[in-house]
């Protein structure tokens, strides 16, 4: 069974940049989608990016332009470059997985497998 886990959060000013990771163990990512979720404090988890196998990608309105998602199949690694950040960028970022290879699906349910989050901060 594949594990996720996250790295790479923390505290930023607005407009800084951060890159937070997620790496598989137990498993690959083969050729599964594999995404970016966040979660806002007293919001709902919403989805941010999907990549696929082979780079093709799908972004949520409210970061497009600003954030790129990207994937290192060999190591197992998919990255989110976060720029321009903005406070309400604030969120616990979570990567997730399922058995599907569309990046045009976004239901939450869809994807079986979540790391245990990472929190981005970003001050004002």
């Amino acid at each position: 069974q594949v594990q996720l886990a996250e790295s790479g959060g923390g505290l930023v000013q607005a407009g800084g940049s951060l890159r937070v990771s997620c790496v598989a163990s137990g498993g690959t990512f083969g050729n599964y989608v594999v995404g970016w979720w966040r979660q806002g404090p007293g919001k709902e988890r919403e989805f941010v990016a999907n990549i696929g196998r082979s780079g093709s990608t799908n972004y949520a309105n409210s970061v497009k332009g600003r954030f790129t998602i990207s994937r290192d199949n060999a190591k197992n690694t998919v990255y989110l470059q976060m720029n321009s950040l903005k406070p309400e960028d604030t969120a616990v970022y979570y990567c997730a997985t399922g058995g599907f290879s569309d990046i045009f699906y976004t239901r939450v349910s869809g994807y079986n497998y979540w790391g245990q989050g990472t929190q981005v901060t970003v001050s004002s």
